[in-house]
Order: structure tokens, then C-alpha cells, then sequence
């Protein structure tokens, strides 16, 4: 009659013990704004857009979607990223199978021999020699009562959400320093084209000046300034030209080039009339702040943290008892034509607990590192979100800003460029020196520089509000 309450108590006592130890995840609670907008700077008439997960396609560059494809197959961080997720992939496939029963199978052939002079001699009828064949089917599985496996498989999945998150983030790094590489070879392309010309322009008036100062037309003083003007020239020209081989060199790295490719090959990215004509982006009012949580770093810090919270549950476990089940089903015999016969059948069944009373505070150092890696992991979370923040609200300003420096810019090469041809114009007619003309067009062509400069500046900046936002909107 005492058997089926005490059967009942057990059965109660063990589903109790089936509760994973540990506390379960909880998002912290953040203070986040309900929305942000771009309006942090004065109203622009610059289309709202949304971004597409290839986000770089926006720029409708088919150079930079080729290099973009080149860089994503290549990129050798991007490679070790992926790697890393099929090691967290296999790192959840060990932890999971660890709550499995493990079957095994064993197959055994010995033969010995007993001493016939020991302290119990055997009778002279007995071979001392004997053979003993057994095959056997064994099982053994840790119970898992108390959560350990659980939360080890929570924590691993935890990990290769993590490395996912890792990956997408190293790729969102990549593609924004491909975009970024490449926008500032185009600059930098347009700006040693700009200087070529300025070269070009100041040989061909050095020339001229020198067939003046030989005619006795002009002074010595009008041939210097012509000499100093085109050689200024000509050492900005190549100040560029190792400017956009250094950058080369690095943006070839991105791309993923052997080391032949990137001694041999030169990469050939030149401005292109779409570089200068692509209208400004504008982020579309009232997103919601939520938005950022897509971002790939605060993904992996979250996922991070989930990982660090389910391992104070396996620490925790180790105050408690373990339970384990054994046995082995099979054949022994000492002829081999009678081993699979019914006497030569073979059983062993067998339960165990086992509970570690003294461990010099072992358990409680572990569940101490791990709550203490709980609260790193928290705040590693809680910093990322703050920098997606600042992140955001730097680049929203940004590219606010380098829309107004571009059109400043633009607006002052244009007015410089009619100024320059005015001064040449009163130089040829006689009505001014060359000086004058000279200070023009130096003035003209840092203005086209600084335009080129600011282009490029304007096209980064939507580049790291994308990368900001996570990839888009």
C-alpha cells in the first residue's frame, strides 16, 4: 500500500529537480527615445529612401557592386568570421548531444593462463590456459535533473547566435570600408586628374612666359613666379599619385587579392560622371529607436549575454547531485561456437548518485566567475547600445553637414572658376599683372580640390549612417 505514494513523491521530487538552475534571461530594460528623425540640421528636400539589405546598390555603381561581390567572396576576416560560426554551429551539436544516452558496443577475444604453485593450486585436471569470448551492447546517460545540459545547450546556442551576429557585423564593417575605400580612390582619381590639368595649363604658360622673357617682353620676376607655380603643380600631382597608391594598396587587401595579385596588379578605379551627379539620401522621419537593435554588434553583445547568464545555471548545478545510468546487455563464453547461445547471455544494470560534500569552495568560486561574467557581459551590452546611439546621431549630423559643405563647395568652385577667367582675361588684355591671374587660378584649383574632397566626404557619410543603423532601414 506505501509503495504508490512513495513512487508518486518520487516522481513529484524528480519533475521539481527538472527546473534549470540558474536565473532565465530577461532583456535589461533600456531608456531608449520613442523615435529619432533626421532634423538635426536645416530641412533638406533629399528624397526618404529605403535601404536594401545590399545596401551599397543604392549608389547604382556598377563598378562598386562588382567590387562589393569581390570583396564579400574574398575577404579573408570575413572568411575566419564564417569559420568561427561553424565552430559555435559545432560547439552547440556537442552540448546538445551531451543530454543523449551514449550506446557503444564492445567485442572481446583473451585467453590466459592461471599459476598451477600459487597459494590455492589448481587441481591437475584443470588447464591452467582458458579462452573467454564476450560481445556486449552498453548504455550509459547522465540524468539530467537539474539543468546542467540545458543550460550548456542554451549557453552554446546563445554562442553561435552570437557568432552569427559577429559574422554580420564583420561584413557590415567590410562592405562600409570597400564603399568608403572606393569613394575616396574616386576622389582622390578626380583630384590628381584636376591637378594633371592645372599641371598642364602652368607648363604650357611656363613655356609661353619664357618666349616672352626671351623676346624681352616680360621680366625675370613674371618667369620665376610661372616656374614656382608649375612646379607646385607638379609635386601635387605626384603627392596625389602616392596618396592613391598607398590607399590602393590597403583597398586591394579588402578585395581579398593574393599577394601576387596585390604586387602585380595595379586596381584601376576611376571618378566616374555618377560620382558627382547622385542625389543626397535622407533617413525617413520618426524610425523607431527599436530600429537599432538589429544592429549586428548589439546582437552579438546581447547574445553574448544570454550565453554568460545560462552559465551561471551549469554552475549552479554543481551544488547538486548527479545521477547516472549503466549497464550492458550481451554474450560470454569460453567457445567461440557458444557465444551467442541463451547461457551465454550476459546483464548488468546499474544506477549511481554521487554529490560532492567538500571541495575547499570550489563550486562557490565558479558560480562567483561565472555571475561575475554575467555582469561584464551586461555592461559590454549596455555600452553598445549606447554607442549605436551616439553612432547614429554622429552620422545623422554628418551627413546633414556634408551635404552643406558639398554645395558650399560646389557654389565656390564655380564662382572661382568665372573669377579665374576674368583675371586671365584682363592679364592677356594688359590691364593687370600676372600675379593676379596666377592667384586665381591657384585659388580655383584648391576649390576644386576641396569640392572633390567634400564629394567624397558627403558620399562616406551616408555611408556611416547605413553602417550606423545596421545596415539600412
Amino acid at each position: 500500500m506505501m509503495r504508490r505514494p512513495l513512487a508518486a513523491a518520487l516522481l513529484l521530487a524528480l519533475a521539481a529537480c527538472g527546473t534549470p538552475r540558474g536565473p532565465d534571461y530577461q532583456r535589461p530594460v533600456a531608456e531608449l527615445p520613442a523615435s529619432w528623425n533626421s532634423s538635426l540640421g536645416p530641412a533638406t528636400s533629399a528624397p526618404a529612401v529605403r535601404v536594401p539589405a545590399k545596401w551599397w546598390t543604392i549608389f547604382s555603381d556598377p563598378a562598386l557592386d562588382a567590387l562589393m561581390e569581390q570583396a564579400l567572396a574574398q575577404n579573408r576576416d570575413l572568411g575566419a568570421a564564417a569559420a568561427r560560426v561553424e565552430q559555435a554551429r559545432a560547439g552547440l551539436a556537442l552540448a546538445d548531444a551531451a543530454r543523449s544516452p551514449t550506446v557503444s558496443a564492445d567485442a572481446r577475444a583473451s585467453r590466459n593462463r592461471s599459476t598451477q604453485v600459487g597459494a590455492v593450486p589448481l587441481p591437475p585436471t584443470v588447464d591452467p590456459m582458458s579462452t573467454t569470448y564476450r560481445a556486449t551492447l552498453g548504455v550509459a546517460w547522465d540524468m539530467d535533473f537539474f539543468g546542467r545540459y540545458a543550460r550548456a545547450t542554451e549557453a552554446a546556442r546563445a554562442d553561435l547566435l552570437a557568432s552569427e551576429a559577429g559574422r554580420d557585423a564583420v561584413r557590415l564593417a567590410l562592405t562600409a570600408d570597400v564603399a568608403r575605400g572606393y569613394f575616396e580612390l574616386m576622389s582622390l582619381s578626380a583630384r590628381e586628374r584636376s591637378a594633371q590639368r592645372a599641371l598642364d595649363t602652368r607648363t604650357a604658360s611656363l613655356e609661353l612666359q619664357q618666349k616672352r622673357f626671351q623676346a624681352g617682353v616680360t621680366n625675370e620676376l613674371e618667369l620665376r613666379q610661372a616656374q614656382a607655380e608649375r612646379e607646385s603643380a607638379r609635386s601635387l600631382v605626384a603627392t596625389l599619385g602616392q596618396q592613391k597608391e598607398r590607399l590602393g594598396a590597403s583597398f586591394e587587401v579588402l578585395l581579398g587579392r593574393s599577394a601576387k595579385q596585390l604586387w602585380e596588379a595595379r586596381l584601376a578605379v576611376n571618378a566616374t560622371p555618377a560620382f558627382a551627379t547622385m542625389a543626397p539620401l535622407a533617413v525617413p522621419e520618426g524610425l523607431p529607436s527599436q530600429l537599432l537593435e538589429r544592429r549586428p554588434d548589439i546582437r552579438q553583445t546581447e547574445q553574448q549575454l544570454v550565453a554568460a547568464n545560462a552559465r551561471i545555471g551549469v554552475a549552479e548545478v554543481s551544488y547538486f547531485p548527479s545521477f547516472a545510468l549503466t549497464g550492458f546487455l550481451g554474450s560470454e563464453s569460453a567457445a567461440f561456437s557458444r557465444l551467442f547461445t541463451g547461457p551465454a547471455g550476459v546483464l548488468q544494470l546499474a544506477a549511481s548518485a554521487g554529490l560532492t560534500l567538500f571541495d575547499g569552495g570550489r563550486r562557490d568560486a565558479q558560480v562567483d566567475q561565472a555571475r561575475a561574467a554575467q555582469r561584464e557581459a551586461l555592461a559590454r551590452y549596455e555600452k553598445s547600445v549606447q554607442a549605436a546611439f551616439a553612432d547614429t546621431r554622429a552620422a545623422l549630423a554628418a551627413q546633414v553637414a556634408a551635404r552643406e559643405i558639398y554645395e558650399a563647395e560646389s557654389a565656390r568652385a564655380t564662382s572661382l572658376a568665372r573669377a579665374s577667367e576674368l583675371a586671365r582675361m584682363r592679364f592677356d588684355a594688359g590691364l593687370t599683372s600676372q600675379l593676379e591671374a596666377l592667384d586665381a587660378e591657384r585659388n580655383l584649383l584648391a576649390a576644386e580640390l576641396a569640392r572633390l574632397e567634400a564629394l567624397a566626404a558627403q558620399r562616406t557619410a551616408i555611408v556611416d549612417l547605413v553602417r550606423a543603423l545596421g545596415g539600412g532601414w
